[in-house]
């Protein structure tokens, strides 16, 4: 069972599909924003890009925690807050 917040995020990546795809997603999108940051200098459609990646990004990331949310309200004892 896990004891907190970060363990069970990890046990979500071991078992659940959905959250490990979305993961695996923000991660491959933390690298292209990494790319577009170590140039000296972006175009238009390179900052449009950054943006839409970010936006993209956050999403994602609020997906994964809601399904984090949901599995801690169906272990509330496994989760330390």
């Amino acid at each position: 069972m896990p004891t907190d917040f970060e363990e069970l995020k990890r046990q979500l990546l071991q078992t659940d599909e959905e959250y490990r795809q979305l993961a695996s997603q923000h991660h491959a999108l933390d690298e292209k924003l990494h790319n577009l940051a170590t140039r000296h200098y972006l175009s238009q459609p390179e900052q449009l890009e950054e943006v839409t990646l970010k936006k993209r990004k956050l999403q994602l990331k609020d997906q994964m925690e809601t399904i984090v949310r949901r599995r801690s309200m169906r272990e509330p004892t496994s989760v330390a807050r």
